[in-house]
């Protein structure tokens, strides 16, 4: 395993079965977390410390390109790994600071069909240490500290399970980023086994689950992942995760013209979500060349809205931002890839 990958408490007790001082894995561990470096031999370890990683792997993902949006203050970021993968990320500004779209996998497997990041399927899973080091590199890059973090970029988290854990607890460390769980988004297709072991481990999250349709013939056909989990087990665990957990639950849905954006959709959305503490955050399709589907117009967009909200509904438009510098998941990473 990467060092950076690493708990606090198995740095400690690495460098104490290696015949050193646990104190060292603190040592190492806010190097990497809170000052956010991997020159390890500029750090404050000991020679006999330094000899003990001398050959263990330390992750260093790169910034590879950085765009910068003409439009608002958002800026997109490919980085570079260590095998010479690309993944991308968002960085956007709001009022109440920054907040960062992270990738958790090259690619994905989940074949949503609206979606870039799932068309040259999945390459590999991200390290908890190479999720960390997009947000570091960032920061460091625009001497920055970002405060909230969306698993919404290339990758089903949930899919990744282990690692995005270790990921969220070690961003979350008093003695690293220090980051409240509050500020920390998992968003997922609907991967209902994971679900439960998120809801056990009570870890108080945001969930987001992309809902795109509501029943389960044209679900299961715009997102294969609903041919395994189909829309009563994804309901079934959802509501076991609001009842574990208290927390409340954010469908996100794609808005696609003549698709799923009429009043029999919001009879389905209501008979499905009903029971669930929830907001919805309607997204307006963002088209790709791989998927020839218009989005509904604003007008039609609010209308939408509207009668969602007569049914009872906490129901918000999201805002577009990065429009010009192809800000949306996955479809940056393909048209680099391309040239």
């Amino acid at each position: 395993m990467e060092l950076n990958s690493m708990y606090l408490d198995e740095l400690c007790d690495f460098f104490e079965k290696n015949g050193e001082k646990s104190f060292r894995g603190t040592q190492l561990f806010t190097f990497f977390h809170d000052k956010k470096r991997i020159d390890v031999e500029n750090s404050n370890l000991s020679a006999k410390a330094l000899s003990i990683i001398e050959k263990e792997e330390i992750n260093n993902t790169e910034i590879y390109k950085i765009y910068d949006s003409k439009l608002d203050d958002t800026k997109k970021f490919l980085f570079k790994l260590k095998d010479k993968n690309l993944i991308e990320g968002v960085l956007m500004r709001y009022k109440y600071g920054y907040a960062q779209c992270i990738s958790t996998q090259v690619g994905c497997r989940m074949g949503c069909d609206f979606c870039a990041s799932t068309k040259s399927g999945l390459i590999r899973n991200l390290t908890a240490a190479e999720m960390l080091r997009e947000i570091y590199e960032i920061e460091n890059k625009l001497n920055i500290k970002v405060s909230n973090f969306i698993l919404m970029g290339s990758g089903e988290p949930l899919d990744n399970f282990d690692e995005v854990i270790r990921f969220i607890k070690i961003l979350h460390d008093e003695k690293g980023h220090n980051t409240s769980y509050r500020n920390i988004t998992i968003s997922t297709c609907g991967v209902a086994d994971k679900i439960y072991e998120l809801s056990d481990l009570n870890i108080p999250i945001n969930l987001a689950v992309s809902l795109h349709q509501t029943n389960d013939f044209e679900r299961s056909s715009l997102m294969p992942i609903n041919k395994r989990y189909n829309l009563k087990e994804l309901k079934d665990s959802l509501e076991y995760y609001v009842n574990k957990t208290n927390n409340r639950i954010t469908f996100e849905y794609t808005l696609i013209k003549n698709q799923n954006d009429n009043d029999k959709n919001v009879e389905e959305i209501y008979d499905f979500a009903k029971s669930i503490k929830c907001n919805i955050n309607l997204i307006p399709l963002n088209p790709i060349d791989e998927f020839d589907e218009k989005r509904p117009s604003k007008f039609e967009i609010i209308e939408f809205k509207t009668k969602l909200e007569k049914k009872g509904f906490n129901v918000t438009i999201r805002r577009e931002l990065g429009k010009d510098i192809s800000a949306s998941c996955g479809q940056l990473r393909r048209k680099v890839e391309v040239k």
